[in-house]
């Protein structure tokens, strides 16, 4: 990973604003435009739509929604003019994983002397985009594997291949055929937000641990919200298109094993659009889905079914090639970390460092307290007596709180001859 910056130049990279709408619907229909990330004619469109529906989707943004990252974009401007705009948007709820959605970079151009490629714009796009969303840990996309400038742009910035994308497309003719089979799938049941639990366990186990990381989604990602429902309806009425999902539920494993989600065109504008996951000790349940997915298509107009998979499901993509599915694309899932710089110290040679301040950490924190004094100094200050000691006037917690030492045994007593008094000598006989 190359951490150069791009050369200096006049370029300057701010916020999306209302009155660049126009040049960059321009932008985007330039012949030589460079689009690092999704193609021009899908840009003109979206960009057309946001120009149509700005002011509502501007006042749709100011709430928690789907919506609320619309405008989140940056524009690169060189003598008053957009050279390049990029656009991204949070992958999950907790916005830890953000997503580069498109880059539009224009022509390569020369103006007082300053020539700019297009590589170095949208390396400043790119890199403003790190230093500016400060809650984003991580940063992913998906480019065409056959799209060169757009690879190199997104390695010299630190992206790293994450997963092999590929999608596929099942023929109208396909899909009636499949929907001629009846599905066993006894325990097919629809979704809402009570089994959020289910979709997350099952969306964990399906995919390796480093996408899991990438991803990084909890239970909230699969609720959906009063605002989040709304949005979809309105979002379906303008597509005039449906929303059908069910997921297969195992009893005795208490879990879900297969899950489906298809977006079903009314006028057969636009090919109908499927998510699948399943378990990867289920395998057999691709031919019972795909099935129960024709038979829901089969009420709609006549069109084709656009379906992904990755190369860490080989089963899926197995068994779309056996049935006849057509290869329409093949992307490449990128991913990058970023680790925001702290306030750096000052560095601190250690030859300088005395004995005192490297055993700094040991010092007392304060002044010690006397306290009370100790029941071995007082026995080693007791007089050397030959009889029973007296341990009267020492405190009784001291003698409760440290084992008391034996007794002294005195020395025996010398036996004498006679203990009544001597006879005087006058006496003796």
């Amino acid at each position: 990973m190359s951490s150069t910056p791009p050369p200096a130049s006049n370029i300057l990279i701010r916020s999306f604003q209302r009155r660049d709408l126009e040049d960059v619907e321009q932008l985007c229909g330039e012949k030589n435009v460079s689009g690092f990330s999704g193609t021009a004619l899908d840009s003109v469109q979206k960009w057309q739509t946001i120009n149509r529906w700005y002011g509502v989707l501007k006042f749709l943004s100011m709430f928690p929604n789907p919506l609320q990252n619309l405008f989140s974009a940056y524009v690169a401007t060189q003598n008053d003019r957009i050279r390049g705009v990029i656009q991204v948007s949070p992958f999950n709820r907790t916005r830890s994983t953000w997503r580069i959605d498109q880059v539009l970079v224009g022509a390569t151009a020369v103006e007082d002397g300053d020539r700019t490629l297009p590589m170095d714009i949208g390396s400043m796009l790119l890199r403003h985009c790190f230093q500016t969303i400060w809650e984003a840990r991580t940063w992913m996309l998906e480019v065409n594997v056959n799209d060169s400038n757009a690879l190199a742009l997104y390695r010299h910035n630190g992206f790293q291949p994450l997963a092999h994308m590929t999608y596929w497309a099942i023929a109208p003719d396909l899909l009636q055929s499949l929907s001629e089979r009846e599905p066993d799938l006894p325990n097919l049941l629809p979704v809402n937000n009570a089994d959020a639990f289910l979709l997350h366990q099952l969306d964990t186990v399906s995919m390796p641990p480093l996408v899991r990381q990438v991803f990084d989604r909890n239970v909230f990602d699969f609720k959906t919200g009063l605002s989040n429902a709304a949005i979809d309806s309105v979002r379906h009425w303008a597509n005039r298109s449906s929303a059908v999902s069910g997921y297969v539920f195992e009893p005795q494993r208490k879990a879900a094993i297969g899950y489906f989600n298809l977006e079903l065109c009314q006028d057969g504008s636009h090919p109908h659009t499927a998510q699948l996951t399943v378990h990867p000790a289920y395998t057999w349940l691709y031919p019972e889905l795909l099935a129960q997915m024709a038979r829901v298509a089969r009420d709609y107009p006549p069109q084709s079914l656009r379906l992904a998979s990755s190369d860490y499901q080989p089963e899926r993509e197995e068994y779309l090639e056996r049935i006849g599915a057509e290869r329409t694309e093949h992307t490449l899932l990128m991913s990058r970390s970023v680790w925001h710089k702290l306030r750096e110290t000052k560095p601190v040679s250690l030859e300088g460092l005395q004995l005192s301040d490297v055993l700094q950490g040991l010092q007392p924190a304060r002044k010690p307290v006397p306290g009370r004094f100790s029941l071995l100094e007082s026995i080693r200050q007791l007089p050397q007596l030959s009889g029973q000691v007296d341990w009267s006037y020492l405190n009784v917690d001291d003698r409760m709180a440290t084992p008391q030492p034996p007794l002294p045994v005195p020395p025996p007593e010398e036996s004498a001859p006679d203990s009544s008094p001597e006879q005087p000598e006058r006496d003796r006989p």
